[in-house]
């Protein structure tokens, strides 16, 4: 069954969240994203307010940058949401935009090489593990959790290009794709992924979520011309969806037929509406993927 999810993008000021997040938990909607863009907002704090600002959402971060964070601390942030709000935190990690890390001073010669070290000391931490490393990034010495989670946590990893999407097969529990993957980028992900779990002999199941730039209302085909233009994206065939409920439900069908599990509508940087797009997932979508 697919999985549906609205992004709450940081374009918005922080205190429009604890309305979105109300409308999210009320109108039954699955799955609240969060993203860690520089210089907005803060994926661990805003993930924390809207879990704790509702009973039943699941709550998920995609992104936070392995760059700015110790892995350690990303273990205590992680292992502390899912002790106070078991099964509804979703953790995702990946390279971050490399202008910003070095904007502030934390980019990588090789972000490949430092996302692989994250996340397997990050998974192994999660796990209860005493870990001891001296990677070329990720060190640590004697470092357990005295909190960990009392169940298993998955770890995702936002990725796009061949090696970091094989990594992810080998190394995380998930994948996150970004809106510029139509559902031909879909199937290629999937390919490669599995190419990694392969490598790694990984057979449990591996969750691909994909972010869909979504438009609706009178103006709505403008809007998402203008922001594929802006991002440059214009001329990818099969990205973004405008129009009413039955199109958009649609244009999930294919990315699922194509290996998503988790569609997460992405509404354009300039929505007029987030409490009104949250209820149009919810009541309008939802129920045409069954």
């Amino acid at each position: 069954m697919t999985e549906l999810g609205v992004v709450f993008r940081p374009q918005l000021p922080p205190e429009r969240l604890r309305e979105v997040v109300g409308v999210a938990e009320e109108s039954g909607l699955e799955q609240l994203w969060l993203w860690e863009d520089c210089f907005l907002e803060g994926g661990v704090s805003t993930a924390a307010a809207a879990l704790a600002w509702s009973e039943r959402v699941r709550v998920g971060v995609g992104l936070l940058p392995v760059p700015l964070r110790n892995v350690a601390v990303t273990a205590m942030e992680a292992a502390s949401l899912h002790r106070m709000f078991p099964g509804r935190a979703v953790l995702g990690v990946g390279h971050g935009v490399q202008d910003w890390m070095q904007q502030v001073g934390a980019r990588a010669e090789s972000p490949t090489t430092l996302l692989r070290e994250y996340l397997l000391a990050l998974r192994a931490l999660l796990r209860g593990e005493r870990v001891t490393t001296d990677g070329r990034y990720v060190k640590l010495d004697d470092v357990a959790l005295d909190w960990p989670p009392t169940g298993p946590v998955e770890v995702l990893a936002g990725v796009t290009g061949p090696r970091s999407l094989r990594l992810s097969g080998e190394a995380a529990d998930g994948t996150i794709l970004t809106a510029s993957t139509p559902p031909d980028g879909v199937r290629r992900a999937r390919r490669l992924i599995d190419e990694g779990r392969a490598s790694a002999g990984r057979t449990e199941p591996h969750r691909v979520v994909v972010y869909l730039l979504t438009a609706t209302g009178p103006d709505a085909a403008a809007r998402l011309r203008a922001e594929l233009e802006a991002e440059k994206l214009a001329d990818v065939p099969g990205l973004g969806v405008a129009g009413g409920a039955e199109d958009v439900a649609e244009a999930v069908r294919r990315l699922t037929d194509a290996g998503a599990d988790t569609v997460v509508l992405q509404p354009t940087a300039d929505e007029p509406d987030p409490e009104g797009f949250v209820r149009f997932a919810a009541h309008q979508v939802r129920p045409l993927l069954g």
